[in-house]
């Protein structure tokens, strides 16, 4: 049996965890996906490997982020995303490498992953993480989304031009995406595979 016959366009796989029997479990459940989401968004961004030259590090936030989107939707990957961000922002420090507020010059970076993890889910919910060349596809999406935010408000907190932000903001970081688009394009659609099976 095919996963898309168990399983239709519109459903992610936060969706198939089981069904809630009342309204109010079923917002206990969706809460507490918003909080794993943020909490495991942060522990992500704890993996932080300085680049020589620039001032992002490579982390695991960016891969966390879009995981969560595509995993939860756009409704919860965004809830979680924001509470990620209005908790680092509010001190809690869980940015990349410990850091926290909105002074960093890699705070759009931030507020790319919240609106890559909205497009992700929706993207998802047509269809988009069922398989390897489709989730390659949302991952770009997303990962564009994260740099179209990003590198701009790394010129300009960090007084450089959009070419030299490009140069150290984004260049160095294209092996790592690409890595991390592989991951994922593993990862979704075997737990589509599975779930199918299971259904």
């Amino acid at each position: 049996m095919s996963t898309a016959a168990v399983t239709p366009t519109g459903t992610v796989l936060a969706d198939l965890l089981p069904t809630a029997s009342t309204a109010t479990r079923a917002r206990v459940r969706d809460a507490a996906l918003v909080v794993g989401g943020a909490a495991l968004t942060g522990i992500a961004a704890q993996i932080a490997v300085p680049v020589p030259g620039s001032p992002v590090p490579v982390t695991g936030q960016t891969f966390a982020a879009l995981l969560v989107g595509a995993s939860f939707g756009t409704g919860r990957g965004l809830l979680s995303l924001a509470l990620y961000a209005l908790a680092g922002m509010a001190g809690m420090p869980w940015f990349a490498g410990g850091a926290s507020g909105t002074g960093g010059v890699t705070f759009g970076y931030i507020v790319g992953m919240l609106l890559a993890s909205g497009l992700v889910g929706a993207l998802a919910r047509r269809g988009g993480d069922r398989g390897v060349l489709r989730t390659a596809a949302t991952m770009a999406a997303g990962t564009a989304v994260i740099y179209g935010v990003g590198v701009p408000y790394l010129a300009l907190s960090g007084g450089m031009s959009l070419g030299q932000a490009v140069a150290v903001g984004m260049v160095p970081f294209l092996v790592g995406d690409a890595l991390k688009a592989a991951l994922a394009m593993g990862a979704l659609p075997t737990a589509w595979k599975l779930a199918g099976r299971r259904g």
